[in-house]
Order: C-alpha cells, then structure tokens, then sequence
C-alpha cells in the first residue's frame, strides 16, 4: 500500500535526447528536449507547465503517456515506474485531451464510436453497457445524447473539445495530460472547458498535467507551475506565488507578455526578441543568457543551480546565494 504522501506522478531526472541530422550530407547531432526534468504532482493537483513552443512540454506530455521512452530517468505513478506498467493498465490510469480537437477526433466515426472506443480496447463491459457508459458522460460534459449519431464535422471547436474530453474520462483515469487543450478555441469556448474541467477534476478526483503556453490560462486552473526554458524547469511555484512573487527574468519576460483589456495598453513587449535559441546548439552557461536583461558574466559561462527557495524552485544565479556571496567579494 502506498503513503498518501507519495507523489501520483513523478518525473526523476529525465532526459530526451534525439538524433538530428542537418542537411542532406550533414553530420547527425543531439537535441536535447527534456534535460532533467524532475517534477511531482500530488493527488488532486493541477501542475501548469508553461513555455514557448519548443521547450519540451509536448515531448515530455508524450514520455507521461508512455507513447515515448525517456533516454534517462524514471517517470513513476504511485512510486512505481511506468516501464514496468502494461501498456493498457498505463492508458487506464493516464489519459490525454490534446490541442486540436478536429484532428484528434477520427472524422470517419460518429461520436458514439469515438468516445465508446477506449471501453472496447479494454474490452469493458457489453454494446449495452457501453452505450449507457458513453451517454452518461456525455452528460457530465454537457452535450446532448442526439450527438452519439453525428459526426466531428458536424459539431462546433467546442462541441469537439467537450467529446475529446468525454473520450478521455469515459475510462474514468486518476490522471489527464491537457495538451493545450483551449489553445484552437475561441476566447469565449476557452473560458467554457476551462471551467469544465476545473468541475471534472473536483467531480471525479483528477490530477492534471496542464501544458500550456499562456499564463493566463494556466492561473485560472493550476494549483502549481513549473515554467520551461529550452528542456529545462527555470521555475516551479504555487499560483500564488508565482504571480505575485515571480522570481525567474523569464517567468517575469512571460507574464508581462500576457494581454490585458485595458484599453491604449497595445501588444505587450516580452524584450525577449524573435530569436529563439537553437535546441542543437544551447548557449553556453544558463542558456537563458542571450535574452536575459538581468544576465551578468557568470551567466554566461556556468550553468545556473536549482535553488529550493521559501518561493519554491529556481534555477538562476540571481538567487543562488552562493554566487551572489562570491560576486560581491569580487
């Protein structure tokens, strides 16, 4: 029997690297996409993991579903390692939402067949009750049963997304990875699944991975965020904490890009710049460095500790008390 102190998913030390070859008569180099990743969620937590597309959120939501293996590390569910877990048993406790529901969604099924279709891999149950298991949470998502004829064309984004999330629960998971799930929907569909599934999680007992790239989002939901740069966990805090006391410059850099509706405000500027780092070739020292308005010589030629803080977790000399000691001696 496991401790109720013990973590329901937890990532220890994860690495991913691929092989990448450039050009046609390039040499093949690595890509670094997750670079020990070590994350816990606890039972009933919304982790928001944030970045901008290319920092590793998706391959890591990929490795969370067993769909890929990580090159290092270990990911367990209730302290015990996926690897070890039959594959079915695996999709029975993780299941995903991802970001475009149309292309998610086989538009050759009706949605009867879609979201019955977890109940038959698993062979749960007779047509009988899997029909009354897939009506019943069409219920919980708030769709009508007319639907179980039609087909992914013929309903709205958000019609779409509330049966990709019916999909995934039908199995009744502990566990949903959320891929961006409200990112190809309208502002005013975004808000209508995000209080949806802040009624699921507290209905059902969930615990979500919720990845995203928009901070705003991601306050109305998470319990925690852990905030990616370029493989890397920078910043993981409380919602609290990280919107009141922001620690990391990057975290700072994302969280003023957020659009406000006040109006004469504009587009906000990050004073990031278009350049985003080559995953193949990271910068030297904190790969942050090239963009950071904060940045100081040792930045650039040491890679920065993951500091515990009263705030949470941080990777920056900035509160490395350590190097901020040695530079003032200097």
């Amino acid at each position: 029997m496991n401790s109720p102190d013990t973590p329901i998913l937890e990532l220890r030390d994860v690495t991913k690297t691929y092989t990448v070859k450039q050009g046609l008569f390039g040499k093949s180099k690595p890509l670094t996409a997750l670079n020990g990743i070590s994350l816990q969620l606890n039972r009933s937590d919304v982790l928001g993991l944030v970045g901008e597309s290319g920092c590793g959120k998706s391959t890591m939501a990929k490795i969370l579903l067993g769909l890929e293996a990580p090159t290092s590390g270990q990911v367990l569910v209730d302290g015990k390692p996926i690897g070890g877990e039959n594959r079915l048993e695996l999709a029975r406790r993780i299941q995903p939402i991802f970001q475009d529901p149309y292309s998610s969604l086989n538009p050759r099924k009706s949605i009867e067949d879609i979201i019955a279709l977890p109940l038959r891999v698993h062979h749960i149950g007779d047509e009988a009750s899997r029909l009354k298991k897939v009506r019943d949470i069409l219920d919980v998502v708030g769709l009508p049963s007319r639907v179980l004829t039609n087909y992914p064309s013929q309903m709205s984004g958000g019609q779409r997304q509330r049966v990709a999330i019916a999909r995934a629960l039908v199995m009744r998971p502990e566990i949903v990875i959320c891929d961006e799930p409200t990112s190809a929907l309208d502002v005013s569909v975004q808000s209508q699944i995000l209080n949806l599934l802040g009624e699921l999680r507290r209905e059902f007992n969930l615990t979500y991975l919720f990845i995203s790239h928009d901070l705003a989002v991601v306050e109305h939901l998470a319990t925690r965020v852990a905030v990616m740069y370029l493989g890397q966990v920078v910043e993981e805090n409380s919602v609290e904490g990280m919107f009141v006391q922001t620690r990391h410059p990057y975290s700072k850099a994302l969280l003023e890009s957020v659009l406000t509706p006040e109006p004469g405000l504009g587009v906000p500027d990050t004073h990031l710049g278009m350049a985003y780092p080559n995953p193949i070739e990271p910068p030297s020292g904190c790969h942050f460095h090239p963009r950071c308005a904060a940045v100081s010589e040792i930045c650039k030629q040491q890679a920065p500790r993951t500091q515990l803080t009263t705030y949470g977790r941080i990777k920056c000399h900035l509160h490395d008390e350590t190097v901020q000691a040695k530079l003032v001696q200097a």
